[in-house]
């Protein structure tokens, strides 16, 4: 984990890209990732804020078919709300909530809170779910399925900027 964390600091340029590392807060300062996902059976947001400090990037899973109860109030940065589509990434039994889902979440959270997609977001599907009222998109499996994740990048970066 560690040679793979250094591999992807090096590749991906630090002003426009945030490495989040999935459930290891313990990890974040060793592996010079921007922050941690943590959920259930992990530290608690509050925990993991609490270790990080509150420069690093702290998100949690907001829900799929409604906000979580009292998720606006946990110390995050970031929601994340999903599966959007199917996903081979993460093994999960939360049926996938299409943009009309994503557009649920975004009119329950309001303007303030950053949300981000997660599932099966493609090149293709991106802008559709900016446009639904995602702040960001989880493209892991998008770029590392290709035989040249960095090329890959290029082209998200290109076309979405």
């Amino acid at each position: 984990m560690l040679a793979d964390a250094e591999i992807l600091r090096r590749a991906m340029p630090t002003g426009q890209v945030k490495l989040i590392l999935d459930d290891r807060a313990d990890l974040i300062e060793k592996i010079g990732f921007d922050g941690v996902h943590v959920d259930a059976g992990d530290l608690t947001a509050a925990e993991a804020r609490k270790l990080l400090g509150p420069s690093r990037i702290i998100g949690t899973f907001g829900g799929s078919t409604a906000l979580l109860p009292g998720i606006l109030a946990e110390p995050v940065d970031y929601l994340s709300i999903g599966p959007v589509f199917p996903t081979r990434t993460k093994q999960t039994s939360i049926p996938p909530i299409g943009m009309e889902g994503v557009r649920r979440l975004r009119a329950e959270a309001g303007a303030g809170p950053v949300l981000v997609a997660i599932g099966g977001i493609t090149l293709a599907t991106a802008a559709e779910a900016f446009s639904a009222g995602a702040t960001v998109v989880a493209i892991a499996g998008a770029l590392f399925r290709q035989t040249d994740p960095a090329a890959e990048f290029r082209k998200w970066m290109a076309e979405l900027g």
